[in-house]
């Protein structure tokens, strides 16, 4: 059984019609002790599956008219309240993008911790475990610092005290969504390398959002990509990045910089995400994608296996991976 199942999940905004779709037939799943990266641009519908998976989403406007989001086997969408308090920060914590929003300017950091260490882990003694916490996350000094206030830590280290905050309760699945915003590229690698050891360390499951595909290459089994609410390409990491077979998976790719190919030019993306209500008929992907046809404006193509446990939802799969080993030979 996996850890996480999410079976064609549909998430909408409002009701009637309404109703924008902002999710449309996702399905993931994690299996336990294993790293899945989410990947797209801003607008592909990342954050919001990741809020969906504990209901973090308000309800209204936010609603699911079908689908399921399995916690080993137990259906997040049919629980009580008092159902989900348990799961959030106990089964799933978050580590979300602005570590500054993410905590309370007027508490010391030390409240802030021991408040989750009191939901999840009431039998533990919360003093010492703070301090524990701290210098398990790489805090010099955390005895005192313990006691600062978050204005008073470096982007770098408040994102420190929120890992802290989120293993507090050692859940079994941590979510980080962009974790290395706004911090410099050094402090990035740190961060990246100290989820890379509190994984393995705690034995969870890791979902990571990152528009980094370098971060996903180095840490993660898993890449699913997503764009416009749909799931359009998964595999394990070789697969999709060294053999993409969906035409967005291939520009996101191409877009990267690379060292050593000054004389390259990196190849953008044309375009936008297109708004909820603006969406395209046929492929969503058409009228940014250079290898579109007549067909692709009309028919919505379906998340078909191309080979095993590599899903691709374009019909013109096998035709770009020729191309794609064509130009390698040359």
């Amino acid at each position: 059984m996996a850890l996480l199942d999410i079976n064609k999940l549909q998430l909408d905004f409002g009701e009637g019609a309404n109703a924008l779709t902002a999710l449309d037939g996702v399905s993931l799943s994690i299996r336990a002790g294993e790293t899945v990266c989410l990947v797209g641009e801003s607008g592909s519908g990342k954050t919001v599956t990741a809020l969906s998976i504990a209901r973090l989403l308000p309800s209204p406007p936010a609603r699911y008219p079908q689908g399921q989001i399995l916690l080993e086997g137990r259906d997040v969408l049919k629980m009580t309240q008092a159902e989900l308090l348990s799961i959030r920060g106990g089964f799933v914590s978050y580590i979300f993008q602005e570590p500054g929003a993410s905590l309370n300017p007027v508490f010391r950091v030390s409240r802030q911790i021991k408040e989750a260490l009191e939901l999840h882990q009431p039998g533990v003694g919360a003093d010492a475990e703070v301090v524990r916490l701290l210098k398990r996350v790489g805090i010099p000094a955390a005895e005192t610092r313990q006691h600062s206030y978050p204005h008073e830590l470096s982007g770098g280290m408040q994102q420190r005290v929120v890992i802290a905050m989120a293993i507090a309760s050692r859940p079994k699945l941590l979510i980080a969504d962009e974790p290395t915003t706004a911090l410099d590229v050094t402090i990035q690698a740190q961060i990246i390398e100290l989820l890379r050891d509190l994984k393995q360390q705690l034995g969870m499951s890791l979902l990571l959002i990152t528009h980094n595909l370098g971060i996903a290459a180095d840490l993660a089994d898993r890449v699913v990509v997503m764009y416009a609410g749909q799931i359009v390409e998964a595999g394990t990491t070789p697969d999709v990045l060294r053999n993409p077979l969906h035409p967005y998976t291939q520009a996101l790719i191409d877009s990267v910089p690379r060292l050593g190919a000054a004389d390259r030019q990196l190849r953008a993306i044309p375009g936008v995400v297109p708004r909820l209500d603006a969406l395209p008929a046929g492929c969503r992907f058409s009228n940014r994608c250079r290898h579109a046809v007549d067909g692709c404006f009309v028919d919505a193509p379906a998340l078909v296996e191309a080979a095993e446990g590599h899903h691709v939802r374009c019909p013109f799969w096998n035709n770009l991976r020729q191309t794609a080993g064509a130009k390698e030979a040359r």
